[in-house]
């Protein structure tokens, strides 16, 4: 009469007899250490180490995909909040502390007004047709590019919009707006469409039209909406070019810096040549 075969024991607790293996790396597991799986059960480290070889699911330019606008909304938000601070304490106010300004920014070394004037606005109608525009653009781009990219472009492109007024406007002019972020939302699309080759009719007629007005109306910062509109035009460049792979973000994040830095360059040349017409000191 021969000897019944003794139950395994779960190799993570020795005390526990179990005769259920793990479908992976047929290790015995006790009912604790029991996860469910396609087939069978496994055991906690394969169920582990199966995530962790799990890709996640990415865009052709590196980002996460998500169906979210997160930053879109935020972005939006944030600009209504702040031009609500602008209608308590006064539009002219707040812009004259800190929106765009040469000579303050020359002379007195206001840096942050290139990236604070992107969150101010002159009146509710300027508002209101900027967070239409963001709201419309925004998502599919957000969408496409992922969060950490889309809020990249908008505010490279915004500090672009800004150094290009502050190096051909006059010195003691003030503009504000989130407008050379805008168009630098509308020159990714086009830069993205095209490597996607997708239809950019509708875009470049958005383009031209926006172009026009800011041409013909008074009061309007063309030079913001060209150099957002040059500035995120190449920002997507670098985002689409970079190729696939585990270096891609690497590739982006640097060809990014290289934008920005050329950018501060310009407003640091800009910035000697004011400061010759306006004395330091």
């Amino acid at each position: 009469m021969s000897t019944p075969e003794p139950a395994p024991v779960c190799y993570r607790h020795s005390d526990r007899p179990t005769w259920i293996r793990c479908s992976r790396c047929d290790r015995p597991i006790c009912p604790e250490d029991m996860i469910a799986a396609p087939v069978g059960f496994q055991c906690p480290e394969c169920v582990a180490q199966g995530q962790a070889q799990t890709r996640e699911a990415k865009t052709v330019f590196g980002g996460k995909l998500t169906t979210s606008n997160t930053v879109t909304m935020t972005l939006i938000g944030i600009s209504v909040a702040v031009f609500v601070l602008q209608f308590l304490i006064g539009v002219n106010t707040v812009a004259s502390s800190w929106g765009l300004w040469p000579a303050a920014v020359a002379v007195n070394s206001e840096w942050y007004r290139l990236l604070s004037s992107v969150f101010l606005h002159g009146s509710w109608l300027h508002l209101l047709f900027n967070m239409y525009v963001l709201f419309v653009l925004g998502p599919p781009l957000e969408r496409l590019l992922g969060h950490v990219r889309f809020l990249a472009l908008y505010l490279i492109a915004g500090f672009g919009g800004a150094v290009a007024s502050f190096s051909f406007s006059g010195i003691n002019t003030v503009s504000v707006g989130a407008s050379g972020a805008i168009f630098g939302l509308m020159g990714a699309l086009v830069v993205a469409g095209r490597h996607m080759k997708a239809d950019i009719t509708q875009v470049l007629v958005l383009i031209g039209i926006n172009v026009v007005i800011g041409f013909l109306a008074p009061g309007i910062d063309w030079r913001a909406h060209f150099g957002g509109l040059v500035v995120g035009a190449a920002v997507a460049f670098v985002f689409s070019r970079a190729p696939r792979g585990k270096n891609q973000a690497l590739v982006q994040v640097a060809g990014c810096a290289a934008i920005v830095l050329v950018l501060a360059g310009l407003a640091l040349y800009r910035a000697q040549q004011i400061q010759t017409l306006i004395p330091v000191g």
